[in-house]
């Protein structure tokens, strides 16, 4: 991970100087990574006595955030346009208005700064953007931005903070050789007050039973390809129905197929309606799963990425395996 440069922190807190009131936004179906950098963010604009309004359009599916959901809405405060003038959107953890979701209310036109570590991020104008794809978390960025503009972090934002780069890092195991960066950053944050043991727990623990009857099923969904390269599983309608939808644990999914001998990709794909997909990609050192999500339209890191899609799982699934076979035949 690199560290901002004076001129990137310098871009941002021109940013913030020039407006008066500001809307911070995540992606959909948010995680724990983009609702901590929402809330960092949050806490480093109420030290420069700015005033802003969180939004996510949800729906907070993750067990370990449920309870952060209270403080976003979907709903877009009503803004005249003297008011609109004034207004900065802050867009963090993605790069994409269309990634936002379905909030009420209209970002056309607003002043707009993105805050993301997405390989797939697509922005080219450095003073309205800082995207870092070698950093493990977009919190990783908020912390730096913090300490850049306010100094030394408060314990309750150090704490927001170390929960977002926990999640998206997968607790450390995602890192790469050059993580030094990433553990003085964090070493930072445990001396404001983050507490290691008490963020395992929380995001670990807590989990419905049922969520751990449809691991087993999709378990036994899962397949092998390419000499047992790529694993494939899946999650119907009728599973879903039976087992529900709260306190999903992909995470464990993903983490049991990637340990399996000779394993080099793992993707899980879900049927969320009769005539549309949603898929997750995890794969293991050199393959870049974020060029196959991007190939559907979708997005993310070289070794976690994701997409929603038209479709269904019987003609999915195959044009998935097609586009594995040019990284792993």
């Amino acid at each position: 991970m690199k560290s901002l440069t004076s001129e990137q922190i310098n871009h941002f807190k021109t940013f913030i100087d020039n407006h008066s009131f500001f809307l911070i936004a995540g992606h959909k179906e948010p995680d724990g990574d983009c609702i901590s950098s929402c809330l960092g963010m949050a806490a480093l604009l109420a030290k420069c006595n700015k005033e802003y309004q969180l939004l996510s359009a949800g729906p907070f599916k993750r067990q370990e955030i449920r309870n952060k959901e209270s403080l976003f809405t979907a709903d877009m405060q009503f803004l005249t346009e003297s008011e609109r003038k004034q207004t900065g959107l802050i867009i963090l953890d993605c790069s994409e208005l269309s990634r936002l979701g379905d909030i009420n209310g209209d970002f056309k036109g607003l002043d707009t700064f993105i805050v993301d570590h997405h390989k797939t991020a697509d922005c080219s104008d450095p003073t309205t953007a800082i995207i870092d794809p070698t950093s493990p978390a977009t919190a990783c960025l908020v912390q730096m931005l913090y300490e850049g503009i306010i100094g030394t972090l408060d314990e309750k934002t150090a704490k927001t903070l170390f929960f977002g780069l926990a999640t998206d890092s997968g607790y450390f195991r995602f890192l790469t050789d050059n993580s030094a960066e990433v553990f003085k950053n964090t070493a930072r944050l445990v001396e404001a007050g983050a507490n290691p043991r008490t963020t395992y727990d929380e995001i670990t623990s807590g989990k419905p039973f049922l969520t751990r009857k449809l691991l087993g099923v999709t378990l036994d969904h899962a397949e092998r390809y390419f000499n047992g390269k790529l694993i494939v599983t899946f999650e119907t309608m009728e599973d879903t129905r039976r087992y529900g939808a709260d306190g999903r644990d992909s995470d464990a999914l993903y983490q049991l197929l990637l340990a399996i001998d000779g394993v080099e990709a793992v993707v899980f794909v879900r049927q969320e309606t009769e005539n549309s997909c949603t898929a997750g990609f995890r794969s293991k050192d050199s393959v870049d799963v974020s060029a196959i999500a991007a190939s559907f339209g979708g997005g993310g890191h070289k070794n976690a990425s994701g997409m929603s899609v038209e479709g269904k799982l019987h003609t999915l699934i195959p044009e998935i395996c097609k586009r594995f076979a040019r990284v792993l035949s």
